[in-house]
């Protein structure tokens, strides 16, 4: 059975194929659209994948139920009337003209791909997705399931457990009462913009110290210890729908929001690092009373809260669970690949085979390639002269060179990287042994704060000696201790701190003496391994810096077009296109723009 599934219209818009239970393709419609976070109805994504298919498509299943969504809206407009008119109001043509048509507009999307439509599209619940993106593609035959998110249709956080190609919720926790929720309000009051900014707070969070946890705890939320808990909605704007936080919460912690273009000051680290604390015991509690209730020895988890990698890390290191998984595209994107796994094993007959070692997503590598002819063209029509190297060995070779001489290079090597995280097909890799590297990274190459921390990425088999993890980490999903590192005083200037060398690794050192690690096996990434043995080779160190190979404000690159031009406006040294190298100081100045500094403006 062939299955298309569907995300669409919140963030994240994404399409999915799945034949006979094998996952075959996946993208977000932003690497298409170039709008980053694309909510739009995924037309480019759902041809591309249907392109890869076999044959039309048995089913179409979008990732939640728009009539029971749209049902919760209306009740909790109800509710709070007359304060949330305005804003649902506003929300209603959206839903009108969209939303509640979605079944017409896939049926669209599967003329235009020359595919008949009739009878053919179905919906799974929001969660359901989740924990079926998070469960069948797991290495294990049996585990329990955790979904942690904003809100879907009304559940906000699901419990369960699956085994075999049986999966089943069984406890939830309702809208309005959200995890997801709770950290995007505070996401919001530090400034930065919500469903895109949480990553932000996660790591600012080790600049400041959790001297409000108490407060939130007592004032903003009534904590059980199975994990569930009931917030006090009259700190929150959000069942208004015009804002997440309200006048009452800002004099709570003494002080108005933070507008994007403002100072990150202590009170926003120190903010950052309370929530980030209250989330880790949260989904501890949860993890935890579901390990009661299951005695299952793995755990997988989806959801946006499921990017959370440091909460990750702690439940690995502290919680009851073994083993652990998590969906590499957790958000609304794998939501997609959720539906269209969720519908494939509720058919009668579904057989599910997990081998406990290897999970079935391939890398996450579901998105588009680009032959070489493809890339030459492209060097061409931007008059880019190139070297053609041999092969995929020579290619690693010269990256770990030109890493080792001290160089920035930007990658675009086979297929892309469904989900959030750049592993290697489209990254900007550096030498995590400089000192100057983060800065370099942050300010020349990505334009962002210089807060902001990049990952490790290091060879799977080398990973213990440089790290205190006890697992793998493949998808950049798990924060861990650096060995040897030491963190820097909590009462020292954030310039100050920035500017301190932590570890033998200090680019990827958080202050705190942590870092968000990719491991990385022959297996499923044999050229980001080729690179990392050779870099190994050159300088005793099989450690590097991955960053996603994009600028802020853009999603990363997708097609060589978008790679060159990324190259050509940022301080990158070099680019390897498939088999293609490009070298920034062998070019002639006139294909370079005048200049590579941009206006910082909050993406």
């Amino acid at each position: 059975m062939r299955i298309l599934g569907l995300s669409a219209y919140y963030h994240d818009s994404a399409a999915a194929l799945v034949e006979d239970g094998r996952i075959v393709a996946a993208a977000q419609e932003e690497r298409f659209t170039r709008v980053k976070h694309d909510a739009a109805f995924p037309h480019h994504a759902v041809a591309w994948c249907l392109a890869q298919a076999g044959g039309p498509p048995d089913a179409v299943v979008y990732y939640e139920k728009p009539l029971q969504k749209f049902e919760r809206i209306l009740r909790t407009t109800f509710a709070v009337a007359p304060r949330g008119f305005h804003a649902f109001s506003a929300a209603l043509p959206d839903w009108v003209r969209r939303k509640l048509w979605i079944p017409l507009e896939t049926e669209d999307a599967l003329r235009a791909a020359g595919h008949d439509a009739t009878d053919k599209v179905f919906f799974a619940s929001h969660h359901e997705a989740h924990a079926a993106s998070a469960f069948y593609p797991s290495p294990f035959p049996r585990a329990a399931v955790l979904t942690l998110d904003g809100v879907g249709e009304w559940s906000t956080a699901t419990l369960g457990h699956g085994d075999g190609a049986q999966l089943d919720l069984l406890r939830e926790l309702r809208f309005p009462h959200s995890l997801g929720l709770l950290y995007s309000a505070f996401t919001h009051y530090c400034g930065f913009r919500v469903n895109s900014g949480e990553y932000k707070l996660m790591g600012l969070a080790p600049y400041g110290t959790p001297r409000f946890r108490d407060l939130i705890l007592e004032k903003l939320l009534d904590l059980r210890d199975d994990g569930s808990f009931r917030l006090h909605l009259e700190y929150f704007g959000y069942l208004q729908g015009e804002r997440m936080t309200n006048a009452r919460f800002a004099a709570l912690f003494a002080a108005p929001p933070r507008q994007p273009a403002d100072e990150v000051t202590q009170l926003h680290c120190d903010l950052a690092r309370s929530i980030q604390v209250v989330t880790e015991e949260i989904v501890l509690r949860m993890a935890r009373h579901l390990h009661r209730e299951t005695g299952a020895e793995n755990l997988c988890l989806a959801g946006g809260v499921a990017l959370n990698c440091v909460a990750n890390g702690r439940l690995l290191r502290e919680g009851p669970f073994k083993r652990l998984w998590v969906q590499p595209a957790a958000g609304d994107a794998g939501g997609a690949l959720g539906a269209a796994l969720a519908f494939h094993y509720a058919q009668p007959g579904a057989v599910r085979t997990a081998d406990g070692a290897r999970d079935a997503m391939r890398g996450a590598f579901l998105g588009p390639e680009y032959d070489d002819a493809t890339i030459a063209a492209a060097l061409a029509a931007r008059g880019l002269p190139a070297e053609r190297l041999p092969d995929a060995a020579a290619v690693a070779r010269r990256v770990a060179e030109r890493v080792a001489a001290g160089g920035v290079v930007g990658v675009l090597q086979g297929r892309a990287e469904f989900g959030p995280r750049a592993l290697g097909a489209r990254s900007i890799l550096g030498d995590a042994r400089s000192p100057q590297m983060q800065s370099v990274l942050n300010l020349k190459i990505k334009f962002r704060e210089s807060f902001r921390p990049f990952a490790p990425v290091v060879l799977a088999e080398r990973a213990a000696a440089h790290f205190e993890l006890a697992a793998p980490s493949p998808y950049m999903l798990l924060v861990a201790p650096v060995r040897g590192a030491r963190g820097s005083s909590p009462t020292a200037p954030m310039a100050e701190r920035l500017r301190e060398i932590r570890s033998a690794i200090p680019a990827v050192t958080h202050v705190d003496g942590s870092a968000r690690i990719q491991t990385v096996d022959s297996a499923d990434n044999p050229f980001l391994h080729a690179v990392l043995r050779a870099f190994d080779a050159l300088t005793g160190c099989p450690v590097m810096i991955n960053t996603s190979f994009n600028v802020r404000g853009e999603p990363p690159v997708c097609h060589p077009r978008e790679a060159i031009e990324g190259f050509l406006h940022t301080g990158m040294d070099a680019l390897a296109l498939g088999s293609f190298w490009v070298e920034k100081s062998a070019l002639d100045p006139s294909l370079l723009p005048a200049t590579t500094t941009r206006t910082f403006a909050p993406d």
